[in-house]
C-alpha cells in the first residue's frame, strides 16, 4: 500500500468526501512531483472511492506527467479562477461533498475562504495535518539513503567552508564560496541559506550571514544543509580562528559535552522530552542554562523542520525510523555563540547520524 492509498483509505474511515491536501511538501511526499508555487493554486484532492487528482498552474503539468502521476492532472491559466474549476472537477466526483478535511496547518485563510465559497455548506472540521505528519514519521530504508547521501554532501560543505575561512574575510564571501564550489561539484541545492557567523554575531541564533568580517581569536558558526533527491540535510558545526577567549572556549565544552551525551544516549523507547533534558541538564549545570533558547531537535526528512520536536512538554516515545537534530546551543549576547548539531535516525539500539565531520574544536584559518 502506497501512502497515497494509505490517505485514501483514512478518508474513508472517516467517512469523508474529500481530503484537500495544499503543502506542497505533503504533495511532494505523496506524489514525487516537487514544487513551490508561490502565489499559484497548487493541490492534490483524495477520495475514499474515486481516483484523485493534482490541480496545478498550466506551466507545471507537464512537469507533473513526467513523474510519473498516473493520475489525472488539470492546469489552470492565471487569468482564470482555479476554485471554480476545482469545485467542478470535484463535483464530477461527489455531487455534494459535505465532509471535508483540510491541513490546518498549512491552508491559508484566503484559500480556505475561496473553497468555502463554492461549497457554502460544507463541514471543514477535519484536520488532516496529524495523519500526514505520522504518514513522515517514520521514514523507510530508502529514505534514510537519501538522508545519508545528503550528510555527505553537508559534510563536503563543511570542509570547503572551514577551508575558506580567513581573517578579515566576510561571511557572506565565505558562505558564497561555499555554495558556488559545491555547485560545480553538482550539488545544486541548499536546503536554506547557508548560515556563517563570526565572534558575537553567532549569539543571534535566528540572525543572518551578513557582511561581519571573521576577526581573529574568536569563534565561527556554520549552519548548513543541502538537498539531495528531494530530502535534505541540516548540521551546524562551530570552529576557532586563532585563540578565543577562555568563556568562548568554556562554552564550546559545555556545549560540546551536551550533544554528545545526548547523541550518544537518544535510542528507541526513550521519551523525546526526557532527551531534551539531557542536554539541557548539562548546559544548566554549568551555568549557561538560562542562554540554551530553543528546543533540542525538530524532526527533518524532505523539509529541514518536521514533526515531532525535541523538547520539554513532547511525552512521543522514540521509535526506530524517527530522524530529527539535536543541537544544543549557547548565545550570550555579546560574547559568543555555539551550536554543534548533527541529524540523526533512530537504530534498533540507539541512533546513527548523517553527517560526520569531527566535532572536537577544530582551528581553522
Amino acid at each position: 500500500m502506497t501512502q497515497l492509498d494509505k490517505v485514501r483509505k483514512w478518508v474513508n474511515d472517516n467517512k469523508l468526501d474529500v481530503a484537500y491536501i495544499s503543502d506542497p511538501k505533503s504533495i511532494e511526499y505523496l506524489t514525487g512531483f516537487a514544487s513551490d508555487p508561490v502565489e499559484r493554486i497548487l493541490g492534490l484532492f483524495v477520495f475514499a472511492d474515486k481516483e484523485p487528482f493534482l490541480f496545478a498552474p498550466a506551466l507545471e503539468v507537464e512537469a507533473i506527467r513526467d513523474t510519473g502521476w498516473r493520475f489525472p492532472v488539470y492546469g489552470y491559466l492565471d487569468h482564470e479562477q482555479p476554485f471554480e474549476m476545482i469545485a467542478s472537477e470535484i463535483k464530477k466526483r461527489s455531487a455534494n461533498p459535505t465532509h471535508w478535511a483540510i491541513e490546518k496547518n498549512n491552508l491559508t485563510i484566503a484559500h480556505f475562504n475561496a473553497i468555502k465559497s463554492q461549497f457554502p455548506t460544507a463541514n471543514f472540521d477535519m484536520d488532516l495535518t496529524p495523519s500526514i505528519e505520522q504518514l513522515r514519521l517514520i521514514k523507510t530504508p530508502d529514505e534514510i539513503e537519501k538522508l545519508d547521501a545528503a550528510g555527505r554532501e553537508a559534510d563536503l560543505a563543511f570542509k570547503i567552508g572551514f577551508e575558506a575561512v580567513q581573517v578579515g574575510r566576510p561571511e557572506a564571501e565565505i558562505a558564497a564560496e561555499l555554495e558556488y564550489v559545491l555547485k560545480k561539484k553538482g550539488v545544486m541545492q541548499m536546503s536554506f541559506d547557508t548560515l556563517i557567523q563570526a565572534g558575537a554575531h553567532a549569539a543571534e541564533p535566528h540572525g543572518a550571514t551578513a557582511m561581519n568580517k571573521i576577526q581573529n581569536n574568536e569563534l565561527v558558526l556554520f549552519d548548513l544543509g543541502t538537498i539531495h533527491q528531494g530530502y535534505i540535510s541540516d548540521a551546524s558545526r562551530t570552529v576557532a580562528v586563532g585563540k578565543p577567549n577562555e568563556k568562548s572556549m568554556d562554552i564550546y565544552k559545555v556545549c560540546l559535552e551536551a550533544q554528545l551525551t545526548a547523541q550518544t544516549q537518544a535510542k528507541p523507547g526513550m521519551i523525546a522530552q526526557d532527551l531534551d533534558k539531557i542536554a539541557r541538564d548539562i548546559i544548566t549545570k554549568a551555568g549557561y542554562g538560562e542562554y540554551f533558547i530553543h528546543r533540542l531537535g525538530h524532526g527533518m526528512g524532505m523539509g529541514e523542520h518536521e514533526f515531532p520536536s525535541i523538547m520539554q512538554g513532547n511525552e512521543m516515545v522514540l521509535k526506530e525510523g524517527m530522524c530529527f537534530s539535536i543541537e544544543p546551543g549557547i548565545y550570550i549576547p555579546g560574547v559568543a555563540g555555539v551550536r554543534i548539531e548533527d541529524c540523526v535516525h533512530i537504530t534498533k539500539n540507539g541512533c546513527e547520524p548523517f553527517t560526520h565531520t569531527s566535532k572536537e574544536l577544530t582551528y581553522v584559518g
